[in-house]
């Protein structure tokens, strides 16, 4: 049984989104210094690295990150790779080949690059899905949707794929790392951390192979 880490090292080093707040790790307290233990203050966005978007992240009033049910978090998912892609549009997914019924897809794109070279840099041109992708992904009963990029939307035009997936209850994983797994059938354990009224959080996430 092989395990993947597919989460992204969080460090002050690694791309955000911009205006995101910068990701600052700081030692408080150190052994060196007389102190009896080592404690460090963490200070991010909760859109940090590899995370989970809740509904209210662009629906105002809708629920938060800690009432997102473990049940889609974890369970059966498909990684489909789309190394040619530019966008991930309808007609990109009725040629993906993508196994029906499934509920958790996970997309392989270009983007793995950038974490594989260890690129610092935000890039504005990162492929993802736009508003006839969720549009299909929620017709066919998708759960959750995973990309391997800090957006499942384009740059440009962020809000519509967000509203159309979030409101229809597709789980939205951003920022994973599948630079080194291969296209098939895992299983997904996807664990935000339990941050209470966030729109928000950032997840270890790992695959097994199944």
């Amino acid at each position: 049984m092989r395990m993947y880490d597919i989460s992204v090292g969080i460090s002050p080093e690694m791309p955000i989104w911009p205006g995101d707040p910068p990701i600052v790790i700081e030692r408080v307290r150190e052994i060196v210094k007389g102190d009896n233990a080592n404690v460090s203050r963490l200070e991010c966005g909760v859109h940090v690295g590899t995370h989970v978007d809740a509904p209210i992240h662009f629906i105002d009033g809708s629920s938060s990150v800690e009432t997102i049910p473990l049940r889609v978090l974890i369970g059966r998912a498909y990684v489909v790779h789309l190394p040619n892609a530019t966008v991930i549009n309808e007609t990109t997914l009725e040629g993906s080949g993508i196994p029906p019924r499934t509920r958790r897809i996970l997309f392989r794109t270009s983007n793995s690059n950038y974490w594989a070279q260890g690129e610092r840099r935000f890039k504005k041109d990162f492929v993802a899905i736009d508003a006839s992708g969720a549009t299909w992904l929620v017709r066919k009963n998708v759960q959750l949707v995973g990309i391997d990029y800090l957006s499942v939307a384009p740059f440009e035009a962020s809000i519509e794929t967000h509203r159309i997936l979030l409101e229809n209850g597709v789980v939205v994983v951003e920022g994973l790392d599948l630079s080194e797994v291969s296209q098939g059938r895992y299983k997904i354990y996807c664990l935000p951390l339990k941050i209470i009224g966030s729109d928000g959080a950032p997840a270890r996430t790992i695959l097994v192979g199944v």
